[in-house]
């Protein structure tokens, strides 16, 4: 049993409104008309296809292969026919496309042949791979793959699952641990034997009083390998850094990782999928969504990945007045700039605003130094300063002042009295300084490949020389051969370092002694005066020659 909780530098306490939400259970939302599948369900992974237009797949095919060291696979959510492979809407702040899979389901949701996974029996590597290919990542928001953050089975020794869900509005976390602990704790279990941690800590706010009762109650046979910490309600205390603080006492440094000090962590959902893909052999098809805000029946539902926010959103029937969609948290959530975009690993919640709730924001005035932002920065540092140097575009600057520790959370936002919006500047600056490493890096491989391009004709052209004169050399070996016999006449001597004058002179030589072997054809039977003619241009021939 832990001793006691530490505090962790900053937050703010916005009204939770989870209410709302969290007191019908979880409900399995039906098979929309299409499903739109992203191959790309993050930022970070990307998929090959794998299927085409008019094949018939099943509930948990492939359709995607994970593609480099951050891929992760990407499977069929329900039994049906391949429609279409196109662009649709992604799951972003910029509304951009991204290539899907469109799926038109047959209703009747058939199965692949599927099993478990007697991971204990399996070596690490084959348990990590079956990870990967039944697309487990990160179910927090951030859609980390999981067969990456589990490391490599040593130095980890507490493992932290995050059921904080310390964002307003969300609770699908909250639902799915009352439901589900059981569920929860076996896929902590299996986390923990895979990464190779002495303990597990799980901590729940204490606004969750329900979800705390229903985990302790799940983990009263596990032993006290494993523990259910409440946590006090204080945003963002869900963030990694903030609940290991909490947890633990260990301050992550900046520029590091909870694995550099011993600590790994992953949410309650993760846990969830990882049980699912293990004890059941089902790859990650679905996830538990929130649907709130200004709607007629807000709840969480169970969604299948792929299904359009348009199809979800009549399930929580959305008020007259809403006029505009967030995905995710109302902190650290995009406004949706299409409905067609799809359900992915990463959304947890639909929040419909309206005017009333969510009220425009008024005019951003100029910054005048209060130093609000930094009380309540929970990764203490600076923002006004990154505000000031990433409105400037002085990029180099903000990442002096640690910019990229920075998780986005909008407490600075939240307090600043100026309402600037200040995290829309951090990712201005982020994107900016990505966008130029990207460009940076694809200027020293063309680069790279202009000057590998001059050092192989080069070298091409050294090995040709070094033919010819090999060659150049056999030749004149060879003629001198023919010479001394009396075969023919040798060209005149060349330099050796002339090669191709010695290759066009052999050359010469050679037609020489083929001319010479030439027997002349219907040469047979001639008259004297034409045997005269030819006998006299012969004769002209042979002058000229000399």
């Amino acid at each position: 049993m832990i001793a006691r909780l530490f505090n962790f530098r900053g937050g703010v306490k916005p009204v939770s409104h989870k209410n709302e939400s969290s007191a019908t259970p979880i409900v399995k939302a039906p098979l929309p008309p299409r499903l739109v599948i992203p191959l790309r369900q993050s930022i970070r992974s990307t998929a090959r296809c794998l299927v085409q237009p008019g094949q018939r797949v099943l509930k948990g095919e492939h359709i995607g292969e994970g593609e480099g060291p951050l891929g992760t696979s990407v499977h069929a959510s329900t039994s049906g026919t391949v429609v279409e492979i196109a662009s649709f809407p992604m799951a972003h702040a910029s509304g951009l496309e991204t290539p899907s899979v469109v799926i038109e389901p047959d209703g009747e949701d058939r199965w692949i042949d599927h099993a478990p996974l007697d991971y204990r029996n399996v070596s690490r590597n084959a348990a990590l791979a079956y990870l990967r290919n039944s697309g487990i990542v990160g179910m927090g928001g951030a859609g980390f793959p999981t067969h990456v953050k589990l490391g490599n089975g040593s130095g980890i020794d507490t493992l932290v699952i995050n059921g904080a869900e310390c964002e307003p509005w969300i609770t699908c976390d909250d639902r799915l641990m009352r439901e589900r602990a059981a569920e929860v704790l076996s896929g902590a279990t299996i986390l923990r034997e895979l990464i190779g941690a002495r303990r597990v800590l799980i901590g729940i706010e204490d606004n969750k009083p329900e979800a705390i009762t229903a985990m302790r109650a799940a983990a009263s046979g596990v032993g006290d390998t494993l523990e259910i910490v409440p946590v006090p309600t204080l945003y963002p205390a869900g963030g990694e850094k903030q609940l290991i603080r909490v947890l633990t006492g260990i301050e992550i440094a900046q520029g590091k990782l909870g694995a550099d000090f011993g600590v790994q962590c992953f949410n309650v959902g993760t846990a969830q999928a990882v049980h699912r893909a293990i004890h059941h052999g089902e790859p990650l098809l679905s996830r538990i969504v929130t649907l709130t805000g200004n709607v007629a029946h807000p709840g969480n539902y169970e969604v299948l990945l792929g299904t359009p926010v348009d199809a979800l959103l009549k399930l929580a029937g959305p008020k007259a007045d809403t006029d505009r969609y967030i995905m995710g948290g109302p902190m650290m959530g995009i406004d949706l700039q299409s409905l067609k975009v799809p359900v992915v690993k990463g959304t947890n919640c639909v929040i419909s605003a309206s005017p009333a709730l969510f009220p425009p924001p008024p005019p951003e005035l100029p910054c005048i130094r209060c130093g609000a932002c930094a009380r309540a920065c929970p990764a203490d540092l600076q923002p006004f300063e990154l505000y000031w140097f990433s409105r400037a575009k002085n990029f180099g600057k903000t990442q002096e002042y640690h910019l990229f520790d920075c998780i986005e959370c909008g407490c600075c936002a939240f307090v600043c009295p100026s309402r600037i919006p200040l995290v829309d500047y951090y990712r201005f600056a982020k994107s900016e300084i990505w966008a130029r490493e990207r460009d940076l890096k694809a200027s020293d491989q063309a680069r790279d490949r202009f000057e590998f391009r001059n050092f192989r004709q080069e070298r091409e052209k050294e090995e040709k020389a070094a033919k010819l004169a090999a060659k150049a050399a056999e030749t004149r070996a060879k003629l001198a051969d023919g010479t001394s016999a009396g075969a023919a006449e040798a060209p005149p001597p060349v330099s050796d370092e002339d090669p191709k004058k010695a290759l066009i002179a052999a050359a010469l030589a050679r037609a020489k002694q083929q001319k010479a072997a030439v027997t002349p054809q219907n040469t047979e039977d001639l008259s004297p005066e034409t045997q005269a003619e030819i006998d006299e241009i012969e004769a002209r021939r042979e002058k000229l020659n000399d």
